[in-house]
């Protein structure tokens, strides 16, 4: 059981170490200052109710294209009311959903944000294993795919590019076709997908000029809200979309000033993604209950307590330094629109 370094940056959320087996979060004891609110949203794992009516973010990659075993690629799995929806398919999306003993099969609907590669290495990936037969794949359905204009040509370009492996196994294991097809949606922003109370919108953001289009996501649930920014610099539509959320995830790059002054090529990155700073008036300005940073973009020998401390200097909300395998469950005791307070914890990689 590893001990998480997360613990000095959050002041008001539990935090709990889980074993990535479990299939509940242990309980936690309150920490101290923790409101009722808060120490709730533990205990209602705890005692074995509701366990599937949750709403749940799972980090499931936090790194960027830099091949880190520490920070698989970019990815975020929401579980919500019984559904799993995972957005984004870095490296290693595969590996971090089977190290919590989802099968990659039983994900209800995928969702891609733009076409970087960082974003897209892990869905053929997930996309064929999760046809297999062991317990790990098992999809006996399609594989439901919403993205920016131009998915579902990936969508079939995939399918030319593996149609070797599919024919052989399709004849040599008796896998059907229906777990191999990609049902993929080319989608605008608004209201791409809402079934059994599960809302999600797609909006855009600001990853650049070039970078057209690029989709946050906003997923909605029994009156809660999870934003994931996706790649973006400072965008007022996150703002916009993140204003009062229960949880916004958001991109952050930190590149030490000797490292821009040495290299000027890494100003590209800054062109189009979120400095500390940026984050910080992204977290000021829409207010989240919780602030959880993922692609994290640590260049150079910069280290994580920097983008602690240059957010720090205009941002005192609750801030979560995300690792792969954390987890934030928000509270859904009572009633829709009732107080309900936020858990983090920590799986075992």
């Amino acid at each position: 059981m590893k001990s998480s370094r997360l613990l000095p940056v959050l002041t008001g959320i539990i935090l709990t170490c889980a074993s990535a087996l479990s299939t509940a979060a242990p309980a936690a004891a309150p920490a101290a200052g923790t409101s009722t609110a808060l120490a709730t949203a533990a205990s209602g794992r705890a005692d074995g109710t509701d366990r599937t009516d949750h709403f749940r973010v799972t980090l499931l990659g936090t790194g960027t294209p830099v091949p880190s075993p520490a920070r698989a690629g970019y990815s975020t799995l929401v579980e919500a009311g019984g559904q799993k929806l995972v957005f984004d398919f870095g490296r290693n999306v595969s590996v971090r959903l089977w190290q919590l003993r989802i099968p990659l099969g039983s994900v209800d609907a995928h969702f891609l944000t733009h076409f970087h590669s960082d974003h897209l290495v892990g869905l053929p990936d997930l996309w064929l294993t999760g046809w297999l037969r062991p317990p790990y794949g098992r999809r006996d359905r399609p594989m439901v795919l919403y993205g920016p204009a131009g998915t579902r040509a990936l969508a079939e370009g995939l399918r030319q590019a593996f149609a070797a492996d599919i024919a052989i196994r399709h004849k040599d294991e008796g896998s059907a076709l229906t777990g191999i097809t990609i049902d993929a949606h080319d989608v605008a922003p608004g209201v791409v997908y809402e079934k059994e109370g599960v809302r999600v919108t797609a909006f855009e953001n600001d990853h650049g000029d070039n970078i057209r289009p690029s989709y946050g996501y906003r997923i909605e649930y029994r009156g809660r809200v999870v934003v994931l920014s996706g790649d973006t610099r400072f965008s007022p539509a996150v703002v916009a979309q993140a204003r009062n959320a229960d949880v916004l995830v958001h991109c952050v790059t930190l590149i030490p000033d000797a490292l821009l002054a040495s290299n000027p090529a890494y100003r590209a990155i800054y062109d189009h993604l979120s400095s500390p700073e940026d984050a910080a008036r992204v977290f000021q300005a829409a207010a989240p209950k919780l602030a959880v940073f993922s692609h994290i973009g640590l260049n150079g020998d910069a280290p994580v307590g920097q983008i602690v401390e240059r957010v720090r200097k205009t941002y005192a909300g609750e801030l979560l330094v995300g690792e792969d395998l954390t987890r934030v469950d928000i509270g859904l005791e009572g009633r829709t629109g009732t107080p309900g307070g936020i858990a983090v914890w920590q799986e075992k990689q």
